[in-house]
């Protein structure tokens, strides 16, 4: 009796994941002929679809959500293709400031909003995470929809997001320790470890970038893909395994290659990149159950405002020296959130049930808000 009704869930699994897929096609090729980013159509037909949704699917979480955390990667990985070692280094020296403005503006009001509520403090400190971090994924999608990463804000948005997954290896270890109850030496161990697997990548992306662009250079296509494409899920995960993003890993990966070998992989990957993407998209949209909106509308939508207001000016000031349209495009290419913070929503439950309703109509708003004010910025 399994063997036989093996077949048969694998192929209702290819009809539903296939109707997905063709879904969406439907969704990118309305978003192309009304003229704005396909994400929030993605995202809210997850939410159609999702648990408690009008049509829920019985599409393999797990598989999905492989799918789309393999989007995000390949999201980073595409936009470290756009710069070299020494235009990270630069723009992250440069964006020091920024990454510091960042933080206290954005951290600061889910934190408040966490102690009004009355949450625990350690609560509260992740509300804060929640609100902190914008969605590189997103952001990056985004960025490259509008063909916008040529612009002049792009580099200071993108040191901002760079900042930003750099600190959530200092962040992430810090808030596991405490959930587990560890002490001082423990938090320090953790954070050494993340820290030092940073360094070691960038000194890498620095000094070895050229070589490593020529030991992956191939005149097949099949070789040059297999071995990009690898090496961005090797470097993702060990970066994992040892408590740093595994963002940061694939945008370093990305920062590492240069030359004819990055426009290779940019060729090679970028039909990869948008149909993972588009499944990461779909995915959080499906773990959203729609019942646990209404309660949370009013604290998501006021938090929304004001951290959206945050943001612009993040990207104000990190803009500073350009224009002020590239200054006002650079604040509104920041107001998305997305995978951190979820991720962040998901350890908080431990202390505090209510955030993760909270936190998914909040990302839930600016991850459709985002794509649409970004396009409010002149070109």
């Amino acid at each position: 009796m399994t063997n036989a009704g093996a077949p048969h869930d694998l192929s209702m699994l290819f009809v539903e994941l296939g109707a997905a897929i063709v879904g969406l096609a439907v969704l990118a090729r309305l978003a192309s002929r009304w003229g704005f980013s396909a994400i929030p159509l993605y995202l809210l037909a997850g939410l159609a679809f999702g648990n408690g949704g009008l049509l829920p699917l019985g599409l393999s979480e797990q598989f999905i959500h492989v799918g789309g955390e393999i989007g995000v990667l390949l999201l980073l990985f595409m936009l470290g293709l756009e710069y070299t070692g020494e235009e990270l280094y630069r723009n992250l020296r440069g964006g020091l400031s920024a990454g510091l403005v960042d933080f206290a503006l954005n951290f600061t009001p889910g934190l408040i909003a966490g102690l009004l509520l009355g949450w625990p403090p350690l609560a509260a400190v992740l509300l804060g995470g929640v609100t902190w971090i914008s969605s590189s994924g997103i952001i990056a999608k985004v960025l490259s929809d509008m063909k916008r990463l040529s612009n002049v804000e792009t580099p200071f948005v993108m040191a901002v997001l760079v900042l930003e997954d750099l600190a959530m290896a200092i962040y992430l270890p810090i808030v596991a320790v405490l959930l587990r109850g560890g002490d001082a030496a423990t938090i320090a161990t953790s954070v050494g470890v993340a820290l030092v697997t940073v360094l070691l990548i960038l000194y890498v992306a620095l000094r070895h970038g050229p070589a490593i662009s020529r030991w992956f250079a191939h005149t097949l296509d099949e070789v040059a893909l297999l071995s990009t494409f690898g090496s961005v899920l090797l470097v993702a995960g060990l970066a994992q395994r040892l408590h740093v993003s595994s963002a940061v890993g694939a945008f370093l990966v990305g920062v590492t290659l240069s030359g004819p070998m990055a426009h290779q992989s940019q060729r090679l990957l970028s039909p990869l990149r948008d149909l993972f993407a588009a499944t990461f998209f779909f995915f959080f949209g499906l773990q959203i159950d729609p019942a646990t909106l209404p309660a949370v509308t009013l604290p998501a939508l006021m938090l929304g405002a004001v951290t959206a207001f945050t943001k612009v000016l993040t990207g104000w000031w990190a803009a500073r020296g350009t224009n002020r349209d590239a200054r006002l495009r650079a604040g509104l290419a920041l107001i998305s959130r997305g995978e951190f913070s979820i991720v962040i929503a998901g350890l908080a439950t431990e202390v505090e049930p209510r955030i993760l309703p909270l936190a998914g109509a909040y990302v839930l708003l600016l991850a459709v808000l985002g794509p649409f004010v970004a396009r409010l910025g002149r070109s």
